[in-house]
């Protein structure tokens, strides 16, 4: 069996964080990315890129960190206490692209290893991860696409990885509080030991490298969509259930704070503009409400 070799995940971390980052100026073609190299006081740190004010993309931000410690936080322990007492290194990339042109979506992806090590014991590790798309204005022949792209990163490790991870992100990217899909979904995974290092690191990579193949053909499409005020307002409105689930629900970000991490970073995911309205219900038949009713649904898209 297979060893965890956590130089090879740092390796391949760094790395898909610089060709994403290549990616979205690539397309962008104003802005650049802003790196902010940082320290975490209890132990190790991260960098931390951050681009604004682009052509497309009003924000985005590409996050690499990997931190230890003596003791996992209690988000990590809560479902895992087995955990409790050893020492740990967390390491991944997150990021969160919020575009200005309300027909292209925002999209959030995320690779990230865990192992928690104890004298004497072996060691306990897994990897998590996925990516999700959260459009203002749906367009169904751009969410097949997403999770057509989901499923040809599953299918070559488990026929059965598409269908479980999918329902596993419908599940995790729900606002309870307002019996709403944040999205429309794609994979999303945790705990993943099984079978090997080996198996879980290779399906881990191609997680990664997929995210851009599913959205930048997406950018492209509607990147020249003309748009007035009100899209602007509605993509305000709705980004505001982004920051509601990332403050409310998120475990990544419960994690983050927990663990002393840098706040900067952590909340690099929030959209740089975004406005609340009391009781908004959007006028039946428009294609505001079509959101609703068409796409933010439970629906088997492939």
């Amino acid at each position: 069996m297979s060893l965890p070799d956590i130089h090879r995940v740092q390796s391949f971390f760094l790395s898909l964080q610089d060709s994403i980052c290549h990616a979205i100026e690539n397309i962008d073609q104003k802005a650049t990315f802003q790196q902010d190299n940082w320290q975490r006081e209890a132990g190790g740190g991260g960098r931390t890129r951050v681009l604004t004010q682009g052509a497309i993309f009003e924000q985005a931000g590409v996050n690499f960190s990997h931190v230890y410690g003596d003791a996992l936080p209690a988000s990590a322990t809560a479902h895992r206490p087995e955990l409790s007492g050893r020492r740990f290194q967390a390491m991944g990339v997150s990021l969160v692209i919020h575009p200005l042109n309300p027909y292209i979506p925002t999209s959030h992806a995320n690779v990230r290893f865990f192992i928690a090590e104890k004298e004497g014991e072996d060691p306990v590790w897994w990897f998590g991860g996925g990516f999700d798309l959260t459009p203002y204005y749906g367009f169904e022949e751009d969410v097949i696409h997403w999770h057509k792209v989901a499923k040809s990163v599953c299918d070559p490790f488990s026929q059965n990885y598409y269908a479980r991870y999918k329902k596993w992100c419908d599940d995790y990217f729900y606002l309870k509080h307002r019996n709403e899909p944040r999205g429309v979904g794609g994979l999303f995974f945790d705990d993943l030991n099984t079978p090997d290092f080996d198996h879980c690191f290779e399906f881990v990579q191609h997680v990664g490298q997929g995210y851009l193949d599913a959205y930048l053909p997406i950018v492209e499409k509607r990147k020249s969509i003309p748009w007035g005020e009100r899209e602007r307002q509605f993509q305000l409105y709705r980004r505001g259930r982004y920051v509601e689930f990332n403050l409310v629900w998120d475990r990544g970000t419960l994690f983050g704070l927990q663990s002393g991490g840098r706040t900067e970073s952590i909340l690099m995911s929030m959209p740089p503009l975004v406005r609340f309205a009391y009781d908004y219900r959007p006028e039946p038949n428009t294609p505001e409400a079509k959101l609703y009713t068409d796409f933010l649904i439970h629906k088997e898209w492939v």
